[in-house]
């Protein structure tokens, strides 16, 4: 039996997957990391903590098999995420900013004052948000003491986690990423597939510290013999929702994933042309083989991580497993919704001064209710971000296919079905953006021949059909949005 090792390092965990040649996992491993806050709307995480767990969790989940049997390295990350380090000592210069950073809203501001929205959007298929890497690029430059200076230099180096991850295992300073993560900066011409000259001026990013950029599937770096204990190849490379997409076999125009996790991402898949969104959703590269391809991307910024605040910050229950038997116990939410808005609303507002909000309290409203309408927000969430994909792409959608930890949860695939109106079928294995990296990486050694063989593998574990009346769906989307424009803003007042 031959075996794939994908690396899936996610906003608060790293983990390890081996997969053998039939796409099952055989084994795995996983290490949780300290989120940093060092104030309201900042977070940071230690890159050589990332690194560190990383590479333990790839040496547990490979302990028991003949290393001469693995073919490859697949890696899929967290996206956005930005980290700058010194090339000579490897060293970070700061701490990573992570996606859900909030730091840059007033230089996005800026950006947008200046007139550059249409320019960014045209190029990059983004909107200006401090979601994404490039502002958070400037800031460390403009922030750490003579990081600009040294960038011109050509002393350091700029990589999302992917980058720094290869650089760190090959031990070479190989310093490369996919289109997938070069997609997500503000940088990169996805109609080039090339970095942008002009947005490079626009945001002050030197050239000298950019990655080269490769298809998603490509030989990208090895990994020495001291790492693992055989050299192997990196032969996949893709952002976490990209590979989620990819290890749910949506490669043809008209098929859509929604991948349920810290936050929540849905993607639709074009083809090969660029959908510039009128609808607040942004467009985005595709996991790339051979030809371009593109998405429509709708992201929700607090997902899973809901839960884990009603876990840690409410303390409701010691597991966030427990949270569907107890939103289960009530009927419904009780007319509670809560909008996490935690670090801003994303897609297909883009409000980076919404804050969280909870409405329809009543003196009858229990840990229940209020875990229920945590639940349903994740839901009503991702009901929005479908809207506005069918809207921009004009067609309707077959079926939604889902992944994720809170994939597992029935309560919820069934309201997100009932809310959609369309099913939502939940695949075997629900690890797919590791297996998503496996893929990649599997492709580039020849472990599988072609995406049809691919497909092949991907099987429904359970399908939820809409039972709720579209009366009763545009009353409930009403109320939510109603709730929405509530905690908008609110950073602003």
């Amino acid at each position: 039996m031959r075996y794939v090792l994908a690396l899936d390092q996610g906003t608060t965990s790293s983990r390890a997957i081996l997969f053998d040649e039939e796409a099952r996992a055989v084994a795995s491993a996983q290490r949780e990391f300290r989120q940093i806050f060092p104030q309201p709307g900042w977070v940071e995480h230690d890159p050589n903590e990332i690194f560190t767990t990383q590479r333990e969790t790839a040496r547990e989940a490979v302990r028991n098999v003949d290393l001469k049997s693995v073919m490859a390295v697949g890696i899929t990350n967290q996206r956005e995420t930005t980290i700058v380090w010194d090339r000579q000592t490897g060293e970070p210069i700061h701490n990573a900013i992570v996606w859900q950073d909030r730091r840059t809203a007033p230089l996005c501001a800026a950006l947008k004052e200046a007139g550059a929205e249409r320019l960014i959007r045209k190029r990059t298929g983004l909107v200006i948000d401090p979601y994404f890497s490039g502002t958070k690029i400037a800031w460390l430059l403009d922030n750490v003491p003579g990081a600009r200076a040294r960038a011109e230099r050509g002393e350091l180096a700029f990589g999302t986690v992917d980058t720094w991850l290869t650089w760190q295992l090959t031990g070479n300073r190989t310093h490369v990423t996919d289109v997938t993560n070069a997609s997500r900066t503000l940088l990169f011409n996805i109609l080039e597939n090339d970095w942008d000259p002009e947005l490079l001026k626009l945001l002050k990013v030197p050239r000298a510290i950019l990655p080269d950029v490769h298809p998603s599937a490509h030989a990208f770096g090895m990994l020495p013999k001291a790492v693992l204990g055989e050299p192997l190849v990196i032969g996949g490379v893709a952002g976490d929702q990209q590979a989620a997409m990819f290890g749910q076999a949506c490669h043809h125009a008209g098929m859509a994933k929604n991948t349920y996790g810290t936050g929540c991402f849905m993607l639709l898949h074009t083809g090969d042309k660029v959908v510039q969104s009128k609808s607040g959703l942004i467009s985005t590269a595709c996991a790339q083989t051979k030809g371009r391809e593109y998405a429509l991307e709708g992201s929700v910024f607090i997902a899973g991580a809901v839960v884990q605040w009603l876990r840690d910050g409410l303390e409701f229950f010691s597991s966030s497993r427990e949270v569907e038997k107890l939103a289960a116990s009530v009927l419904d939410s009780g007319d509670v919704y809560l909008v996490p808005a935690f670090t801003g609303l994303g897609a297909p507002y883009w409000d980076a001064d919404a804050r969280g909000a909870m409405v329809g309290i009543t003196r009858g409203t229990t840990k229940a209710h209020i875990a229920r309408a945590a639940l349903e927000s994740i839901a009503f969430q991702s009901a929005e971000l479908l809207e506005a994909m069918q809207k921009d792409s004009g067609q309707p959608l077959a079926e939604l296919r889902v992944d994720g930890g809170a994939a597992a949860n029935d309560l919820l695939m069934q309201f997100q079905a009932d809310l959609l109106g369309v099913p939502v079928v939940r695949p075997r294995v629900l690890e797919t953006t590791a297996l998503g990296a496996a893929y990649l990486a599997g492709l580039t050694v020849n472990l599988w021949k072609s995406r049809e063989e691919l497909a092949a593998h991907w099987q429904a574990e359970k399908r939820f059909e809409p039972q709720m009346k579209d009366a009763e769906r545009q009353t409930r989307m009403a109320r939510w949005r109603d709730a929405v424009l509530r905690a908008r803003g609110w950073a602003r007042r």
